[in-house]
């Protein structure tokens, strides 16, 4: 999609949040929960400046870096303490969506092409403040870069009018009609900076007035109106509200025109209060806000779905979900992959903290990093004979060993599913 994106920056610097490149004061002291405070309140994506200076706060950072794109629930591009390819694949193995690399600096404009021929274009950026940089190295730039962020308003336009290629504008507070001026730019990919951070809790309001003056944005613009669903009898749409990642059902609620057209604007959950006939933010106040991801309709036109990161509890009570009182169960294999995965792989993560005399679990930890490995490369071989035999059978025994073995050095490496899920979701 080509719209228009509003990034947030978080400048990371002795593992805090700092206001910016030129002011060191703290804004955060858990940047996590600024990076998800960022994507609840509406960010397209989150860019992360490193500005370490020790490889050891760089170490510490990239843990920090990692956690925020598991945990953000949008894409994350990483800038800051790249010297060579090494520093480039930490940056994308942290789950970056892209590297930026600072091309004011010589050694960077040499390394671009190696990064870019290994990683692949699109997932290189390159920052700039002056505009002699963009012309003098273009060919260069466009060959190697897929994105350029601009960090200097002034030498923006001139930039402009020498590349192509998309260009994220990192800027200073400005007027509402200087923005949508800037928006409104041909090459323009998104901006970011002390604009969007200042403002974050109004991007969903910022995103409105750029649609509505024709700049496409990533705004919660429904397919149907209000009027194509069928309500209740009292003109009311029920709501079945579920967690994102999960899938889990979290609650029932009522929508009625004006918490509907509320929560498409504000992207939080609002509903209607039956019991108290009157609007109701959830969360407003616990704190408990639910943050929209997705919204659907029914084939019957009569029930929302809607996907949510949810803060805290769901429930009144303090569960997470509503529904958690069972009335009748049936026992049954519970055949879910991803649960059975986290089942077993928790299985094994506790014989790893609580050892169990007789584990071959904890033989395995036991005797160390090389015999783990050497069990995994001799299943690998098993699936490879397995695979010959006609049997279909003997293959998936062979893959279930290999899956153990895999997720004890998983677990001995402090690997998670969610790591491997998430890799495997960006590529």
């Amino acid at each position: 999609m080509d719209y228009k994106k509003f990034i947030p920056c978080i400048y990371l610097e002795n593992g805090n949040a700092v206001k910016g490149l030129q002011d060191n004061s703290v804004i955060s002291m858990n940047p996590l929960e600024l990076a998800i405070s960022y994507s609840d309140n509406g960010a397209d994506e989150i860019m992360i400046m490193d500005l370490s200076t020790q490889d050891t706060e760089h170490e510490a950072h990239l843990h920090l870096i990692k956690e925020i794109a598991q945990r953000a629930g949008v894409p994350v591009i990483g800038a800051g303490h790249i010297n060579r390819m090494e520093d480039v694949k930490k940056i994308l193995y942290a789950g970056c969506k892209k590297a930026i690399l600072n091309l004011s600096k010589d050694s960077n404009l040499e390394l671009i092409q190696e990064v870019s021929s290994k990683f692949g274009q699109d997932k290189i950026a390159g920052a700039f403040r002056e505009f002699k940089t963009i012309k003098v190295y273009k060919k260069l730039i466009e060959q190697y870069v897929s994105e350029l962020i601009s960090l200097d308003e002034l030498s923006l336009k001139e930039s402009l009018a020498v590349t192509e290629l998309p260009v994220l504008a990192v800027l200073p507070q400005i007027s509402l009609d200087k923005m949508l001026s800037i928006l409104s730019m041909k090459n323009i990919s998104g901006i970011s900076g002390e604009l969007v951070n200042e403002n974050m809790k109004e991007i969903n309001s910022l995103k409105k007035l750029s649609s509505e003056n024709g700049i496409l944005v990533n705004t919660f613009e429904p397919q149907l109106k209000w009027e194509d669903f069928k309500k209740n009898s009292d003109g009311l749409l029920p709501v079945v509200v579920q967690d994102y990642k999960t899938a889990q059902v979290l609650m029932v609620a009522y929508m009625n025109r004006e918490s509907y057209e509320m929560t498409l604007e504000t992207g939080k959950m609002t509903y209607y209060s039956r019991s108290r006939q009157e609007l109701w933010l959830k969360g407003s106040t616990s704190g408990h806000f639910q943050y929209v991801k997705s919204l659907s309709i029914d084939c019957d036109l009569d029930t929302l779905l809607a996907k949510v990161s949810q803060i805290g509890a769901a429930c009144h009570t303090g569960n997470y979900s509503c529904f958690f009182t069972d009335l009748v169960k049936k026992e049954y294999d519970d055949t879910n992959p991803n649960k059975v995965f986290e089942d077993v792989f928790g299985v094994i993560k506790d014989r790893k903290i609580h050892p169990k005399e007789g584990s071959y679990t904890n033989y395995l930890f036991d005797k160390g990093i090389d015999k783990i490995l050497k069990k995994l490369g001799e299943e690998a071989t098993e699936i490879v004979i397995a695979a010959k035999n006609p049997n279909s059978e003997e293959i998936k025994y062979e893959i279930s060993d290999f899956l153990y073995h895999m997720m004890v050095l998983m677990a001995e490496k402090g690997i998670s599913w969610e790591d491997i899920t998430t890799e495997l979701a960006q590529r």
